[in-house]
């Protein structure tokens, strides 16, 4: 009877050991946690966003002459969602004029890399940076001795990132400048949750026909700000898994460790367990 006593209360501190030790803190949730005091790191992995096929670019010529300068800007045509109206595609399907939003006409970058530009016509563009493709459009312009002062603003239209996975606030987010940093996206999309996994972060990347898939470690500063994926991309796509102790908060009904249906579980099978101990005891 004391043997079977002794066999019952082993398998009950057993299971609340296990029950104590699936609620542990996770580890490894510090960034950077290699940079113990003031550091200084060379960062060789600078990139800004280039263009590709299919991204959108608005492009504005201004000039002293306000006349002279709308030869080289696309018409102004308001198209709002469902007020009618009629948009205009022009003469080439590079022009995409009113989409959905007021003011805001657009070239689309064909597969081939170019843009039909007005009077200048077919332009390569694929590759270039915001101010590279400024001054290459005001570089033509003046070299053509069409403008003799243009001024040339390019602005990226649809260019983002999406952020999934263990973050507060999953989503596609706009890039709104010409450096986006890893760290800015799981900025905006409200940081990593507690939950997140900082040394298996993932980005993936489409490049040409093939996706690379870059694996970053938050917790590795010198090793996260030289990484190809530490600058994001047009498109690019961070994941963030999560960690061991999220993974085993889904129980095999489905249930999660917070939820009722879980804990009033655990609590029938410790009064069984109870019972069946004071049942021996008699």
């Amino acid at each position: 009877m004391n043997t079977r006593k002794y066999s019952l209360h082993i398998g009950l501190l057993a299971a609340l050991v296990l029950l104590l030790g699936s609620c542990g803190t996770p580890k490894e949730i510090a960034y950077f946690d290699d940079f113990q005091t003031a550091t200084q790191v060379e960062n060789h992995a600078r990139r800004q966003i280039k263009v590709r096929p299919d991204d959108k670019l608005q492009i504005t010529v201004s000039s002293k002459d306000p006349q002279l300068a709308a030869l080289f800007n696309l018409p102004s045509i308001t198209s709002r969602l469902g007020q009618g109206g009629t948009i205009y595609n022009g003469s080439n399907s590079n022009y995409n004029y009113g989409i959905a939003n007021e003011g805001i006409n657009c070239y689309t970058v064909d597969p081939q890399g170019n843009i039909d530009f007005p009077v200048l016509g077919e332009l390569h563009v694929e590759g270039m940076t915001r101010s590279e493709l400024a001054g290459f459009v005001k570089g033509e312009l003046m070299g053509r001795n069409l403008i003799k002062d243009p001024t040339v603003v390019v602005e990226f239209i649809n260019t983002g990132i999406s952020v999934l996975g263990e973050v507060k606030v999953p989503g596609r987010y706009l890039m709104n400048r010409d450096e986006v940093t890893l760290l800015d996206a799981l900025s905006m999309a409200g940081d990593l949750t507690i939950q997140g996994q900082r040394t298996n972060v993932r980005v993936l990347r489409n490049e040409g026909d093939t996706t690379k898939i870059y694996v970053v470690d938050l917790t590795k500063g010198s090793e996260l700000m030289n990484s190809p994926a530490f600058y994001l991309q047009q498109d690019d796509v961070v994941y963030v898994e999560p960690n061991d102790y999220r993974k085993r908060e889904t129980t095999v009904n489905g249930n999660t460790a917070l939820s009722a249906g879980f804990w009033m579980s655990v609590v029938s099978v410790l009064t069984s367990v109870a019972v069946l101990i004071v049942n021996v005891a008699r």
